[in-house]
Protein backbone atom coordinates (compact mmCIF):
# COMPACT_ATOMS: atom_id res chain seq x y z
CA UNK A 1 0.00 0.00 0.00
CA UNK A 2 1.28 3.73 -0.87
CA UNK A 3 2.11 5.67 2.25
CA UNK A 4 0.06 8.85 2.48
CA UNK A 5 -2.45 7.69 -0.54
CA UNK A 6 -4.89 9.79 1.44
CA UNK A 7 -2.96 12.93 0.52
CA UNK A 8 -1.43 11.89 -3.01
CA UNK A 9 -4.67 9.62 -4.26
CA UNK A 10 -3.02 9.06 -7.92
CA UNK A 11 -2.05 5.98 -9.93
CA UNK A 12 0.32 8.08 -11.75
CA UNK A 13 3.64 6.99 -10.75
CA UNK A 14 5.26 10.26 -11.88
CA UNK A 15 3.45 12.46 -9.99
CA UNK A 16 4.36 10.72 -6.43
CA UNK A 17 7.08 11.68 -4.33
CA UNK A 18 9.22 9.11 -3.37
CA UNK A 19 8.71 8.44 -0.15
CA UNK A 20 4.87 7.37 -0.91
CA UNK A 21 6.34 4.31 -2.72
CA UNK A 22 6.49 2.52 0.84
CA UNK A 23 5.58 -1.08 2.31
CA UNK A 24 5.52 -3.53 0.13
CA UNK A 25 6.16 -2.54 -3.79
CA UNK A 26 3.11 -2.11 -6.34
CA UNK A 27 3.06 -3.61 -9.68
CA UNK A 28 4.03 -1.02 -12.08
CA UNK A 29 2.31 -0.64 -15.67
CA UNK A 30 4.28 0.45 -18.46
CA UNK A 31 2.06 1.67 -21.40
CA UNK A 32 4.41 1.32 -24.51
CA UNK A 33 2.90 2.58 -27.64
CA UNK A 34 4.48 4.84 -30.78
CA UNK A 35 4.68 7.84 -32.88
CA UNK A 36 3.84 6.47 -36.53
CA UNK A 37 1.61 7.32 -39.10
CA UNK A 38 -2.24 6.09 -38.41
CA UNK A 39 -4.07 6.79 -42.10
CA UNK A 40 -5.03 10.91 -42.62
CA UNK A 41 -8.02 10.73 -39.76
CA UNK A 42 -5.77 9.55 -36.58
CA UNK A 43 -3.10 11.24 -34.97
CA UNK A 44 0.83 10.19 -35.17
CA UNK A 45 0.19 9.00 -30.90
CA UNK A 46 -2.57 6.49 -31.07
CA UNK A 47 -1.34 3.66 -29.90
CA UNK A 48 0.40 5.17 -27.19
CA UNK A 49 -2.84 7.21 -26.02
CA UNK A 50 -4.97 3.81 -26.10
CA UNK A 51 -2.01 2.01 -23.84
CA UNK A 52 -1.85 4.78 -21.86
CA UNK A 53 -6.07 4.76 -21.03
CA UNK A 54 -5.84 0.96 -21.04
CA UNK A 55 -3.18 1.11 -17.93
CA UNK A 56 -4.95 3.72 -16.04
CA UNK A 57 -8.34 1.67 -16.26
CA UNK A 58 -6.32 -1.10 -15.07
CA UNK A 59 -4.39 0.32 -12.04
CA UNK A 60 -7.84 1.75 -10.94
CA UNK A 61 -9.04 -1.71 -10.71
CA UNK A 62 -6.02 -3.17 -9.12
CA UNK A 63 -5.21 -1.73 -5.31
CA UNK A 64 -1.87 -0.67 -5.24
CA UNK A 65 -0.96 -0.24 -8.98
CA UNK A 66 0.63 2.64 -10.27
CA UNK A 67 1.16 3.67 -14.06
CA UNK A 68 4.74 4.40 -15.21
CA UNK A 69 5.35 7.52 -17.66
CA UNK A 70 4.35 5.64 -21.28
CA UNK A 71 7.41 5.25 -23.86
CA UNK A 72 5.73 6.61 -26.88
CA UNK A 73 8.14 5.71 -29.35
CA UNK A 74 8.37 1.88 -30.50
CA UNK A 75 9.84 -0.13 -33.87
CA UNK A 76 7.63 1.36 -36.30
CA UNK A 77 10.15 0.47 -39.42
CA UNK A 78 7.14 -0.48 -41.48
CA UNK A 79 5.53 2.68 -41.63
CA UNK A 80 8.91 4.56 -43.09
CA UNK A 81 8.15 6.55 -45.69
CA UNK A 82 5.46 8.47 -43.66
CA UNK A 83 5.80 11.73 -42.39
CA UNK A 84 5.45 12.18 -38.51
CA UNK A 85 6.93 8.22 -37.90
CA UNK A 86 9.57 8.59 -35.41
CA UNK A 87 11.11 5.19 -34.39
CA UNK A 88 13.68 3.48 -32.33
CA UNK A 89 13.57 -0.13 -34.30
CA UNK A 90 13.48 -3.40 -32.57
CA UNK A 91 17.17 -3.22 -30.98
CA UNK A 92 16.95 -0.02 -29.34
CA UNK A 93 13.45 -0.99 -28.31
CA UNK A 94 14.63 -4.04 -26.57
CA UNK A 95 17.40 -2.80 -24.89
CA UNK A 96 15.66 0.40 -23.65
CA UNK A 97 12.89 -2.43 -22.22
CA UNK A 98 15.31 -4.02 -20.31
CA UNK A 99 16.99 -1.05 -19.07
CA UNK A 100 13.96 0.02 -17.86
CA UNK A 101 12.56 -3.01 -16.02
CA UNK A 102 16.05 -3.59 -14.27
CA UNK A 103 16.01 -0.05 -13.37
CA UNK A 104 12.58 -0.92 -11.76
CA UNK A 105 14.03 -3.42 -9.11
CA UNK A 106 13.74 -0.48 -6.01
CA UNK A 107 10.28 0.21 -7.31
CA UNK A 108 8.05 -2.40 -8.83
CA UNK A 109 6.95 -5.77 -7.33
CA UNK A 110 6.49 -6.64 -11.59
CA UNK A 111 6.50 -4.59 -14.53
CA UNK A 112 3.29 -5.12 -16.75
CA UNK A 113 4.64 -4.06 -19.90
CA UNK A 114 1.03 -2.59 -21.50
CA UNK A 115 1.64 -2.57 -25.53
CA UNK A 116 -0.40 -0.72 -28.17
CA UNK A 117 1.67 -1.39 -30.90
CA UNK A 118 1.57 -4.87 -33.11
CA UNK A 119 5.65 -4.08 -34.28
CA UNK A 120 6.67 -3.80 -30.54
CA UNK A 121 5.90 -7.18 -30.12
CA UNK A 122 9.45 -8.84 -31.17
CA UNK A 123 11.45 -6.31 -28.98
CA UNK A 124 9.13 -7.56 -26.53
CA UNK A 125 9.76 -11.03 -26.74
CA UNK A 126 13.86 -10.43 -26.91
CA UNK A 127 13.37 -8.51 -23.70
CA UNK A 128 11.30 -10.66 -21.34
CA UNK A 129 13.36 -13.36 -22.62
CA UNK A 130 16.46 -12.00 -21.07
CA UNK A 131 15.07 -10.48 -17.81
CA UNK A 132 12.81 -13.35 -16.67
CA UNK A 133 16.18 -15.22 -17.50
CA UNK A 134 18.02 -12.74 -15.00
CA UNK A 135 14.61 -13.81 -12.33
CA UNK A 136 13.00 -10.50 -12.97
CA UNK A 137 8.95 -10.47 -13.22
CA UNK A 138 7.50 -8.88 -16.23
CA UNK A 139 4.49 -9.38 -18.13
CA UNK A 140 3.47 -8.11 -21.22
CA UNK A 141 -0.20 -7.66 -22.66
CA UNK A 142 -1.41 -6.49 -25.73
CA UNK A 143 -4.51 -5.83 -27.86
CA UNK A 144 -6.39 -9.31 -29.08
CA UNK A 145 -8.65 -9.93 -32.02
CA UNK A 146 -10.61 -12.05 -30.20
CA UNK A 147 -11.53 -9.01 -27.41
CA UNK A 148 -12.70 -7.20 -30.54
CA UNK A 149 -14.72 -9.55 -31.96
CA UNK A 150 -16.42 -10.62 -29.25
CA UNK A 151 -17.60 -6.76 -28.80
CA UNK A 152 -19.23 -6.97 -32.01
CA UNK A 153 -16.29 -5.10 -34.41
CA UNK A 154 -16.61 -6.31 -38.28
CA UNK A 155 -13.58 -7.75 -39.67
CA UNK A 156 -11.31 -7.41 -36.39
CA UNK A 157 -9.33 -10.45 -37.37
CA UNK A 158 -8.10 -8.01 -40.14
CA UNK A 159 -8.50 -4.56 -38.69
CA UNK A 160 -4.62 -4.28 -38.41
CA UNK A 161 -4.16 -0.68 -38.56
CA UNK A 162 -6.17 3.09 -38.25
CA UNK A 163 -9.13 0.25 -38.53
CA UNK A 164 -12.52 0.48 -36.92
CA UNK A 165 -11.25 -0.81 -33.03
CA UNK A 166 -8.56 1.80 -33.23
CA UNK A 167 -10.86 4.53 -35.09
CA UNK A 168 -13.65 3.86 -32.06
CA UNK A 169 -11.35 3.98 -29.35
CA UNK A 170 -9.88 7.69 -30.23
CA UNK A 171 -13.23 8.56 -31.01
CA UNK A 172 -14.41 7.96 -27.20
CA UNK A 173 -10.80 8.69 -26.16
CA UNK A 174 -9.91 11.80 -27.66
CA UNK A 175 -12.54 12.82 -30.38
CA UNK A 176 -11.34 16.19 -31.27
CA UNK A 177 -8.08 14.51 -32.65
CA UNK A 178 -10.43 12.24 -35.13
CA UNK A 179 -11.12 13.44 -38.85
CA UNK A 180 -14.25 11.02 -39.96
CA UNK A 181 -14.10 13.21 -43.00
CA UNK A 182 -10.83 12.01 -43.91
CA UNK A 183 -11.37 8.34 -42.55
CA UNK A 184 -10.63 5.70 -45.83
CA UNK A 185 -10.66 2.35 -46.18
CA UNK A 186 -7.48 0.35 -46.72
CA UNK A 187 -6.44 -3.41 -47.64
CA UNK A 188 -6.17 -5.85 -44.62
CA UNK A 189 -2.81 -7.77 -45.94
CA UNK A 190 -1.18 -10.80 -44.89
CA UNK A 191 1.00 -10.37 -41.79
CA UNK A 192 4.56 -11.60 -43.52
CA UNK A 193 2.99 -9.07 -46.66
CA UNK A 194 3.12 -6.40 -44.16
CA UNK A 195 6.59 -6.96 -42.64
CA UNK A 196 8.44 -7.89 -45.65
CA UNK A 197 7.06 -4.85 -48.05
CA UNK A 198 5.56 -2.26 -45.16
CA UNK A 199 2.72 -0.17 -45.16
CA UNK A 200 3.49 2.15 -47.68
CA UNK A 201 3.45 0.00 -50.95
CA UNK A 202 0.59 -2.14 -49.65
CA UNK A 203 -1.80 1.09 -48.49
CA UNK A 204 -0.92 4.54 -49.67
CA UNK A 205 -3.31 6.05 -47.02
CA UNK A 206 -1.39 4.03 -44.20
CA UNK A 207 -4.80 2.54 -43.48
CA UNK A 208 -5.09 -1.38 -43.10
CA UNK A 209 -8.67 -2.06 -42.71
CA UNK A 210 -12.27 -0.66 -42.69
CA UNK A 211 -12.58 2.50 -39.71
CA UNK A 212 -16.49 2.54 -41.52
CA UNK A 213 -19.00 2.13 -38.53
CA UNK A 214 -16.72 3.49 -36.10
CA UNK A 215 -18.45 5.13 -33.12
CA UNK A 216 -17.35 6.45 -29.52
CA UNK A 217 -20.07 4.22 -27.87
CA UNK A 218 -18.07 1.28 -29.52
CA UNK A 219 -14.98 2.78 -28.30
CA UNK A 220 -16.47 2.07 -24.80
CA UNK A 221 -17.12 -1.10 -24.95
CA UNK A 222 -14.12 -2.39 -26.86
CA UNK A 223 -12.05 -0.09 -24.13
CA UNK A 224 -13.91 -1.87 -21.48
CA UNK A 225 -13.13 -5.61 -23.25
CA UNK A 226 -9.44 -4.72 -23.57
CA UNK A 227 -9.11 -3.56 -19.58
CA UNK A 228 -11.41 -6.54 -18.23
CA UNK A 229 -8.90 -9.10 -20.64
CA UNK A 230 -5.56 -6.86 -18.93
CA UNK A 231 -6.96 -7.51 -15.53
CA UNK A 232 -7.80 -10.92 -15.99
CA UNK A 233 -4.67 -11.24 -17.69
CA UNK A 234 -2.48 -10.10 -14.48
CA UNK A 235 -4.51 -11.05 -11.83
CA UNK A 236 -3.81 -15.19 -13.02
CA UNK A 237 -0.05 -13.89 -13.48
CA UNK A 238 1.86 -16.79 -10.81
CA UNK A 239 2.91 -14.49 -7.88
CA UNK A 240 6.77 -13.96 -7.37
CA UNK A 241 8.21 -16.68 -5.42
CA UNK A 242 9.98 -15.91 -2.44
CA UNK A 243 13.06 -17.13 -2.89
CA UNK A 244 14.01 -16.24 -6.68
CA UNK A 245 16.24 -13.60 -6.98
CA UNK A 246 18.00 -11.98 -10.29
CA UNK A 247 21.87 -11.18 -10.64
CA UNK A 248 23.30 -8.16 -9.69
CA UNK A 249 23.04 -6.88 -13.64
CA UNK A 250 24.99 -4.06 -14.51
CA UNK A 251 22.68 -1.34 -15.56
CA UNK A 252 23.44 1.60 -17.81
CA UNK A 253 24.06 4.81 -15.47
Amino acid sequence: MLAGMTNSPSRQLGELRWPEIDGPLPIVLLPLGSTEQHGPHLPLDTDTRIAVAVAAAVAARLPGALVAPPLGYGASGEHAGFPGTLSLGTAALEMALIELVRSADDTAAGMVLVNGHGGNATALRGAVRLLTAEGRRVLVWAPRAAVASAVGVPGAVGDLHAGRAETSLMLHLAPELVRPDAATRGPSPALPDLVERGVLPLSPSGVLGDPTGASAAEGVALLDALVSDAVSTIESWPAARPSSRHPDTRRDR
